[in-house]
């Protein structure tokens, strides 16, 4: 056991209760996905050639984290103000297939890494396109 700043005996292997409290939280299954595949992202923004790390790359990694962000706030809305904060997802997701793409075809991702981002966001589109379609048929439901 170690003394931490404040005097307090505590067990270094032991998390600090926040980040206990943040891993019992669930996400929805599309924010955790695209929370894992950026992670999957970030090791592979780090390999890119430097002329499309800090160009392309810094653009998709914003993106991501736009995507995450208008995720969880449709999360904590309203069903009557989710819509918007969905189809934003979507467009950045499409946003950044495109990106990804023009990354595989400068040769700055290779196939393997490629393949498997594709994947995933594939994943996540459906997702989305899924909750988009549930949305809107329970706007119609209430008009």
């Amino acid at each position: 056991m170690t003394e931490n700043l404040f005097g307090h005996n505590t067990n270094e292997s032991t998390p600090p209760r926040a980040v206990l409290q943040t891993q019992r939280a669930k996400l929805l299954p599309v924010l955790e996905s695209t929370k894992s595949l950026y992670k999957l992202w970030h090791e592979y923004h780090t390999t890119l050639p430097k002329i499309h790390r800090y160009s392309l790359g810094s653009k998709i990694d914003s993106l991501f984290i736009e995507l995450i962000e208008s995720l969880a706030v449709a999360t904590f809305l309203s069903k009557d103000e989710k819509l918007p904060f969905v189809r934003i997802g979507i467009r950045k997701l499409d946003t950044l297939n495109i990106l990804l793409l023009i990354l595989f075809e400068t040769k700055s991702l290779d196939t393997k890494k490629y393949i498997t981002v594709s994947e995933k966001t594939n994943e996540i589109g459906k997702m989305l396109g899924g909750w988009h379609g549930q949305l809107i048929k329970q706007k119609d439901i209430k008009n």
